[in-house]
């Protein structure tokens, strides 16, 4: 499965995996506004196995097919405030 991950020029540390390039149709306007400008990173081609620094590549995989975008906040999300980071983690 093909993927395109970009961080968020507000978020540092926080990326976005989408389907394809500039797919952005599962984002809530919510969660563009708090990421800021997406840049993209890289692409990727997932499989389950794969290594991934903070996920499991079939979870990844799973939520880009039920949910459209996997969301993965750095491993201290306590810049967040308790709510945004409970929408976060809800979308990932």
């Amino acid at each position: 499965m093909h993927c395109s991950v970009y961080k968020g020029a507000r978020r540092p540390n926080t990326y976005v995996f989408v389907p394809g390039p500039d797919d952005f149709s599962a984002l809530s306007p919510a969660l563009r506004d708090t990421m800021g400008e997406l840049i993209h990173v890289m692409d990727l081609v997932l499989y389950p196995g794969r290594r991934l620094a903070r996920a499991e590549a079939g979870r990844v995989m799973r939520s880009l097919l039920t949910r459209g975008c996997w969301v993965q906040l750095p491993p201290d999300a306590d810049h967040l405030e308790p709510a945004s980071a409970a929408s976060h983690r809800a979308a990932s």
